[in-house]
């Protein structure tokens, strides 16, 4: 039974590795750990790590998150539930957002202009 069990984990994360190196773009397995990034979070990674294994950042809380030093290619993954959303926001403090990540996804991006990222619940 725990050979399967670590079979079946395997297998998963073999799956979310290869779809963070061929998409540019991933899906998470929902209520679970992706990629080191907690159920219920959103991650930073660190410049060039692809695949995504372990955050530098870990956001828990809704509303604005300014960032610094974080230039280049980074993975953001988006790993809330309840179909909430961070914004990818040009300004500090939230304001200029430009793109957004639903949950459950994530983007391998240049976050040289983005200087804070946006929690906030779906809204329909």
């Amino acid at each position: 039974m725990r050979n399967m069990l670590r079979r079946a984990a395997a297998l998963a994360f073999a799956t979310v590795t290869a779809a963070l190196l061929t998409t540019g773009t991933a899906q998470a397995a929902p209520a679970s750990d992706w990629a080191g990034c907690p159920y219920g979070a959103v991650c930073v990674y660190p410049q060039n790590q692809n695949p995504a294994v372990s955050p530098s950042h870990i956001y828990w809380t809704y509303g604005a998150h300014n960032l610094s030093n974080q230039y280049g290619n980074h993975w953001v993954l988006n790993n809330q539930y309840d179909s909430a959303v961070v914004e990818l926001c040009l300004s500090y403090n939230a304001n200029d957002c430009t793109s957004s990540i639903a949950a459950g996804h994530g983007e391998y991006r240049d976050l040289s202009p983005i200087n804070s990222l946006h929690l906030r619940p779906h809204y329909n």
